[in-house]
């Protein structure tokens, strides 16, 4: 048996899983998880170590930074038509890879 067999970690593991619903709030507090993991505030799920990466840090609060100016002040009609474009073509693999 593989070592991913033993702790739960396969990917049928992880197929059977419930994942958790997305909307605003998840996704923020998911990307500050992932910034508190960088910062080595906490422990990395993954492989309970405590890491500062500081570079993948300031990256995913500049992310959390982005979000928050288009909150306040909006989408340009260029990204409006990039975020709406990149989401079909995703979309479409995601459903061919699925069938």
């Amino acid at each position: 048996m593989s070592d991913d067999k033993k702790c739960g970690c396969g990917s049928e593991y992880a197929k059977d899983m419930p994942i958790p619903e997305v909307n605003f709030s998840t996704f923020i507090m998911s990307m500050s998880s992932s910034a508190l993991v960088q910062l080595g505030e906490i422990p990395d799920p993954s492989t309970g170590r405590v890491e500062f990466s500081p570079v993948l840090a300031k990256q995913s609060i500049d992310v959390l930074a982005v979000i928050e100016d288009k909150i306040k002040n909006g989408m340009t009609k260029e990204e409006e038509k990039l975020l709406c474009d990149l989401l079909y073509n995703l979309r479409m693999k995601y459903v061919k890879k699925t069938k």
